[in-house]
């Protein structure tokens, strides 16, 4: 596919922002007298701009994630990201995305909040990809298919080849949103970026890594579109704060790794426990850190788990979720305190 004719003529046309720092590497930093930026001088070690090409965090997320440097972006939080790709791709009131509900809700507000229509194509029952409903409205002017798998707030992954099918034929860029991939048994669909160049994968620190409070999110698409995405990237959206606490954690990864292991072990527990409340009508199978949980009264038990401080998420609101609650897999103590109060109602 030829990206360049699905990116908007002016951002085609623009020249990114030259920052002070676009001249200057990393390694220099110590050797230079820097009067360019209008910087304080009296170092604090948060006095300076920081690496706007993230080259070190760039390079042990590559290597972690085995893709090539240029084709990670970083941005403040997936949200950023996501908003950077309807901004390069879509022209407002003209093109389209396509979102398949239940879904995470960001990507119809991003879109709302550029003038973009948002076509929603909904899950099947079970909820599974309409592959032929996509594929029908397959075209130069719906830009963008935004899939979540595992999807947020169902939990489930959607069927590889589904994907891969989607990924060939539609015309647009397809985002496969992989907030929650390090919890499946799945494998990422990163590798696919080399031979799919109208592919996107997005990732986050925020979930497995239990990085939330430092919003990071994770890009990864094909030179071309990541050079597209920076070029109205805003140049220091990834501050110095969070590039150190990035790289602490991210050097201890067999802790991320045990803990990862011990929400899967958790939550196989919790399901097991869920299944003998009489309450609870169905526990639908999950690769996230969650399950969505269908109840016999979403309200009721939801206010009654508040009442008890223990707060969950009413999913009610979302099509094919009426009386689901999405509950997060919690510590060991957290999730012992929820099945007690649970047996208690």
């Amino acid at each position: 596919m030829n990206i360049d004719t699905l990116v908007r003529k002016n951002v085609k046309k623009m020249s990114s922002y030259f920052s002070a720092r676009d001249d200057f590497s990393e390694e220099n930093v110590k050797k230079l007298i820097y009067l360019d930026a209008n910087e304080s001088p009296f170092d604090n070690r948060i006095n300076r701009y920081p690496d706007n090409k993230h080259t070190e965090l760039k390079k042990v997320v590559s290597d972690i994630k085995n893709v090539n440097v240029n084709e990670v972006i970083f941005g403040n939080g997936t949200d950023e990201i996501l908003d950077l790709i309807v901004r390069v791709f879509c022209d407002p009131y003209r093109d389209k995305i396509i979102t398949l509900p239940p879904t995470y809700g960001m990507y119809d507000v991003i879109a709302k909040t550029n003038g973009v229509e948002n076509i929603e194509i909904p899950l099947k029952s079970d909820f599974s990809i309409n592959k032929n409903e996509i594929l029908k409205l397959s075209s130069t002017s719906n830009k963008i298919l935004f899939l979540c798998s595992p999807n947020n707030p169902t939990g489930n992954s959607f069927d590889l080849n589904d994907l891969i099918d989607i990924i060939k034929c539609f015309k647009g860029v397809v985002v496969v949103d992989e907030a929650y991939i390090d919890f499946s048994s799945k494998q990422s669909l990163i590798s696919l970026i080399e031979h799919n160049n109208n592919l996107i994968i997005t990732q986050t620190l925020s979930k497995a890594y239990g990085m939330a409070g430092i919003r990071l999110g994770m890009g990864f698409s094909s030179k071309k579109i990541i050079d597209y995405l920076n070029k109205i990237k805003p140049p220091y959206n990834i501050n110095v704060l969070t590039e150190r606490k990035a790289l602490k954690e991210l050097n201890k990864i067999y802790e991320i790794e045990k803990n990862i292991s011990i929400v899967l072990e958790q939550r196989k527990l919790l399901v097991s426990c869920l299944e003998k409340l009489v309450f609870v009508e169905k526990i639908y199978k999950s690769d996230a850190n969650f399950l969505l949980v269908k109840v016999d009264n979403a309200d009721l038990r939801y206010n009654q788990l508040l009442d008890k401080g223990i707060v969950v998420r009413n999913r009610s609101n979302q099509p094919l979720c009426q009386n689901c609650l999405r509950i997060t897999i919690g510590t060991k103590n957290e999730n012992t305190s929820l099945i007690k109060t649970l047996n208690e109602l």
